[in-house]
Formats: structure tokens, sequence, C-alpha cells
């Protein structure tokens, strides 16, 4: 007897000695990769930018992996009944390590990428599926997230409790969890499968954006503003093609190209070349890849039970459902055709009395808007764009969340935070009156080879209390053409709306004030309200009087001049509205079809043609670069929510300027943070803005403000 029991204790030594080496191997693992160690530093530590390199990604991911997983099967082989103190909570403390890896994966896959990262990247993605699929598809895990699920139903835990179950039960259940074990396999396996085709989709668009540079002679400048000029000769310069100006194929870099380029049969091919990324038919090319995609997901949805992708993935967006969301683009669709007839006339009408002897083509139409523009409104874009230079309105981003917030800005030292290039500069943020720290704001504004287009807002770190409510680290990412040294960056009204915008993100995750990390996610359909609602204090008196001043001068910018910006607002709301609506209708289009029947070619085609889509736009996002909904599963079948947003901003905004104290109100600035920024989705969404508004949303406001008629019998957003 006492033999066993000494037989006994020391295999349970042994046991503790086994545990103990891998810990210790773990640790050792995890101080050895610097992406995967606890962040140091001021602020209660910040990412170790100054340490990466691609080299690390792929051991960190995996090991990141590999400790996240351990601690899901710590918790699903847990003996004691499921409650939500021994399942959830340690579910939302869990992955530390991982969440510290993904940091950087996600620096290299949008602002420094390179060859090599893809590389890494196409590697990793069918392992981080796979990872994925073993939290979602873990039959254990899974029966204690139900238990508490349903015992929460009888017996409701606190308001916030209660919220993060919900979410992560809904979540389990929509990823499978609940199939059987053929269905649980085939589920993941697509998964997988999407992961690396996704990788492909981005890759692929990425590459056309390298690789189609056109460059220009000086003879060929013409039209073509001084800045422009100038940071295309340095962008020339940095492709080893001195004395050429180069053109690169990125929004920032195409649109202001085709506004103001002179050479008809340059925008053409500029044009040509920007809406043909993912459709060269060469090894780039996208077409196939959305073939597989969209059967694979509609593959993975019938296993689910639902008719198609749409229905699967709308179903805890506000929108709720695909004829809703359907519903309302098809009531705004009419008007913007309508209003595009009308901006089409205007155009030919000038290019007609020029005697340019042409037929507006989609090359043509913002080079001709602009001419319409300043003939109807005695608006000159370029003229605008001497009032708005990148510091100056980076300062009024800062007032504007002073105001609204309570937030102060204070740049920090070089040096002092570690950035992952020179270009990305810093700021502290705190409580203007306790003088509380309450996060860091990275901007890193420039466009460079290896940086995706478009403009953006992520963050390194959010804020709840489980985790310690540390400092929020907050990053807005632009694609602003870098100026030739000592000359300033000017931008375009709309390149200013957007900057707007992105901080509204920002924003949003710096007044976050949630208890669990779930609660820190957003609705698609509504996580856009907030960002595209701050875009609306560019043009209050206050921002214009203190922060639109001409570069060189100082001087405000003329109220004459700001007459005729608010005058010319809804000015080509044609063109804005239908190349968006486009985009988001064939999104919904292509995930409520069979995709048996879809040729992606064709079907865009053919499908725009029973639209009656204007032959001179174009979608916003063509299929084969549609990034949104082809590189991931964010936004498909998710675009409409700009617009579902919108409606909401309109209404929103209608709140502030029925106000007392205007777009600066003190009362409806609390009730704007309290409601809709600080719970992100702590509260239902309708809910939130129900709270904020008094009622619903209505459509009205978003047709009044693009100018457009407003329907009979309007409906709200919330159905």
């Amino acid at each position: 007897m006492k033999k066993k029991l000494r037989t006994g204790l020391s295999m349970i030594a042994l046991f503790a000695l086994i545990s103990q080496s891998t810990a210790q191997e773990n640790n050792q693992e995890i101080m050895q990769n610097p992406l995967l160690k606890e962040w140091q530093g001021p602020y209660e530590g910040v990412p170790a930018f100054d340490k990466m390199e691609v080299s690390l990604i792929k051991p960190a991911i995996r090991k990141g992996m590999e400790l996240h997983l351990k601690e899901i099967n710590q918790i699903a082989n847990n003996t004691a009944e499921a409650t939500f103190e021994n399942t959830i909570i340690p579910m939302e403390k869990a992955g530390k390590e991982l969440d510290r890896a993904f940091t950087y994966y996600g620096i290299y896959s949008s602002n420094v990428s390179s060859p090599e990262f893809r590389a890494v990247q196409k590697e990793l993605a069918p392992e981080i599926s796979e990872y994925s699929s073993k939290i979602s598809q873990n039959e254990a895990l899974f029966k204690r997230i139900k238990t508490v699920y349903e015992n929460s139903q009888e017996k409701p835990l606190d308001s916030a409790e209660q919220r993060v179950i919900d979410l992560v039960y809904e979540e389990f259940a929509m990823q499978g969890a609940d199939l059987n074990e053929e269905d649980k396999k085939r589920y993941a396996e697509i998964n997988k499968e999407l992961s690396a085709l996704y990788t492909k989709f981005s890759s692929n668009v990425l590459a056309d954006e390298e690789n189609y540079v056109i460059y220009l002679t000086k003879e060929q400048i013409g039209g073509l503003p001084e800045s422009y000029v100038k940071s295309a000769a340095k962008a020339a310069e940095d492709r080893d093609q001195q004395g050429s100006y180069a053109v690169t194929n990125t929004r920032s870099s195409m649109d202001p190209f085709l506004t103001y380029s002179t050479e008809r049969e340059l925008r053409e091919k500029v044009w040509k070349n920007y809406y043909s990324r993912g459709d060269n038919n060469d090894e780039f090319d996208n077409k196939e890849i959305i073939q597989e995609i969209l059967k694979l997901r509609d593959e993975r949805v019938e296993l689910l039970g639902f008719d198609n992708y749409a229905q699967w993935r709308l179903q805890n967006r506000m929108a709720k459902n695909p004829e809703n969301a359907m519903d309302l683009m098809m009531q705004v669709w009419p008007a913007a055709l309508a209003r595009v007839k009308e901006e089409v006339a205007d155009m030919q009408k000038v290019a007609d009395s020029e005697n340019a002897n042409i037929t507006i083509k989609p090359w043509d139409y913002r080079f001709y808007a602009e001419k319409v523009r300043k003939e109807k409104y005695d608006l000159d874009s370029e003229e605008v764009k001497q009032y708005l230079e990148l510091g100056n309105l980076t300062q009024a981003l800062f007032f504007t969340a002073g105001e609204l917030f309570n937030f102060e800005f204070t740049p920090v030292e070089n040096n002092s935070v570690p950035v992952f290039h020179e270009d990305v500069k810093v700021w502290e943020v705190s409580d203007k009156n306790s003088g509380e720290i309450v996060g860091l704001w990275y901007l890193d504004p420039y466009a460079r080879q290896g940086k995706r287009s478009g403009a953006w807002a992520t963050t390194y770190r959010g804020y709840t209390k489980l985790t310690g409510e540390k400092p929020v680290l907050a990053s807005n990412n632009s694609n602003f053409i870098e100026p030739a040294p000592g000359e300033p960056v000017l931008v375009s009204w709309d390149d200013a709306e957007t900057f707007f915008h992105e901080f509204g993100h920002a924003l949003h995750f710096l007044s976050a004030n949630v208890e669990y990390p779930t609660l820190n996610g957003g609705v698609r359909d509504y996580t856009e309200f907030q960002s595209q609602l701050l875009e609306r204090w560019l043009s209050t008196d206050k921002v214009i009087n203190q922060f639109l001043r001409h570069h060189e001068t100082n001087e405000v910018i003329p109220e004459a001049l700001v007459a005729k910006i608010k005058k010319a607002s809804t000015f080509n709301q044609g063109f804005g509205t239908t190349e968006f609506l486009a985009s988001a209708i064939m999104d919904m289009k292509y995930h409520t079809t069979d995709p048996d029947k879809i040729d992606p070619a064709k079907f865009e085609k053919e499908t725009l043609k029973e639209l009656n889509m204007p032959e001179e736009i174009v979608m916003r996002h063509r299929t084969p670069h549609f990034g949104h909904v082809f590189s991931g599963e964010g936004y498909a079948s998710g675009y409409y929510g700009y617009l579902w947003a919108d409606v909401l901003t309109a209404d929103a905004a209608e709140a502030f300027a029925e106000a007392e104290g205007g777009f600066y109100d003190k009362e409806v600035a609390r009730k704007l943070v309290k409601y809709l920024f600080a719970p992100r989705n702590a509260m239902d969404p309708a809910e939130a803005y129900k709270k904020f508004r008094g009622r619903d949303a209505e459509i009205d406001a978003l047709m009044r403000n693009r100018g457009f008629p407003v329907p009979e019998n309007s409906e709200t957003t919330e159905d």
C-alpha cells in the first residue's frame, strides 16, 4: 500500500515537474520574441514597434495561438458547473499574448507590407482559420456557454453580463457550434479555404496598385495643381524615376488627377488602371477567386439552415435582414439616378461650349464636374485646398474632441514612444478637467509603397474595466500624398471630411466605457454612424474661423468662399450617392443570388444594366478589387451600412442643429457621449439611438441633406 502511494506521489511530482518545465519553456519563448512580450514603457505599456521584424511574425502568431488554445481548453474542461464567473470571464481575459502578436501582424498587413510578409501571411492564413475553428467548434466549451446562456434566460444577469452572454452565445451559434460533427468538419474546412482566398485577393489588389504606375513628362502635367505636381515628382523620385511625375494607382493620386488633368487620353489611362485592379486577366486577377468565395460562403451558411449568406450575416445587424437593407437603398436609388442625369447634362453643356467634341465618359466626370462647380457656384476646389492644411486640420480635430468629449491632445516627445515608421506621430490624450490620461493617438498620414490605400482607424488596446482600465491606444491611418520637403500638405474638402470621419472612429475607441472586451466590439451598420456624424463639425463656424486658414498668409477662409462651399454642399450628390449605392447593391445581390449562376464580370455588367446604372459612372469599388467584401467578411453583405449609418447621421445632426447651442450644445453633446459613443456594444444600437434622440431615426433628414426629394410615407431605419 505504501509502495503504491509512493508511486502515485511520484507520478504527481513528475507531472508537476513536466508542467513546470512546459511553463518555463513558454515563458522563455515569450521572453525571446518581442512580439509576444508584455508591453513595457510609459502609459502602462506600449507596442514595441521598434522591435518589429517580419521573421518574428510567424513564431509569434503560432505561439500565441498555442497559448490561447491551452487557456480555452482549461475553461472547456472545467468540471465545475458552468457559470458566468468560471466560463465567460476567463474567456474574456484569455489570449493576451496572441492579441499582442496580432497587433504587429495588423501593422504589417496594412501599413508596412512587403513581399516577404505577404509570403508569411499566405502561410499563416489557413493556420489562423484552423485555430479559430478549434475555438468556435469546441463542443465542451460551447456546452458551458450554452448552459450559462440558458440559465440567464431563466434568471437574467445584470445588464452588462447579460449583453455579453447573449453576444457570445449568438456568435458561437452563428459559427456552427451547434452543428453535427460531419458538418462542423466541413464548416472548418470552408473557413480555412476562405482565409487563403481572402489573403490572395488582398495581395492581388496590392500588387496591381504597386505595378501600375504612370510616369508623366513635363509636357503632360497640364492643369495639375502645383502641390500635386511637386508630390508626383517626389513619388517618381522615390521610385528612381528622377525628372518624371508619378501617378500612383491609389485613390489619393487618381482622384485629383482625374479632376484637374487636361490630358484626356491620360485621364482615361489612369481611370482604367485604377478601376481594373484585380481585373487584368493575369496572375493577379481576382474573378475566379470571387467565384470560389461566393460558393464557399453559400455552402457554409447552408449548413446552418440559411437561404443565403446575406440572411445569415444580417441577423444581428440593425437592418435584421437583406430585405430591409435593400428597401432603404431602393428608396434613395431613383433620386440619385435622376440627379446624375442632371449632372451629366450640365457637364455635357460645358464640354459643348468649349467645342471639346466629346461625349462625357467616366474619366471625364470629375474633370467636367469641377468645371460645372466653378460655373454654377463659382467654387474652385483648388482655391478651397489652400485653406485645408493638414496640420491645421489636425488641430481642428483636437478642438472638436475638446468641445464634445473634454479631451486634450498633447504631442508625445519624439522617440519616447516606439513607432513603426518615421511618418507616424503620437499624441497623449487626457481629460481636460482632471488631467487623467485617457490614451494615446497615433497618426500615420502618408501614402507609401506597402501601405494599403484608403483611410482607416484601428485600436491597439481598448478600454475595459475587466482588463484593468489601461489607457486606450488608438490609431488613424490616411493616404495623403507626402509633399516635397518644405511644402505643406493641402487636401481637398472631401479628404478633410474623411479625416474627420476616421477620427470619429478613434474617438469612439477613446471614449469607451465598458465592462468586458466583448462589449468593445461593434455592429457593422451602426459603427460607421459615429464617425460619419463627426464629419459635420468640419463645416461649423468655430472650426472654420479658427483652423481653416491660408497656408501662406494665415488668413481665415473668406466668408464668401465658405458660403459657396455650403451652397454647393449638395453638388455632385448624384455621382457620390450612385457610385456608393452601386457597390452596396451589388454586394447585396452577390450574397442573395445562387453563386452557381454568377460569373463576376457578367453578373456585375448585367445587374448594373438592370438597375439602369448610368454609363458615365462606375461602382465606387468594382467587384475585382472590392476589398470591403472579398478580402474578409467585415463588410460582406454589409457595405449598405454606410447608408444605414448616414440615415442616423443626418437625423442626429439635425438634433444638434435644432439645439440652443447648435453643434456645440453641451446637453446634446453629453447625450452624444453617454449614449452613442461610450457604450460601444454594451447597449442595443436601436435602443441607444432612441435614448439619444427620443425617437427612431427617419430617412427624411438624409434626403434633405443630399438635396433629394423627401419620399412620401418614408419609414424609419429601425424595422
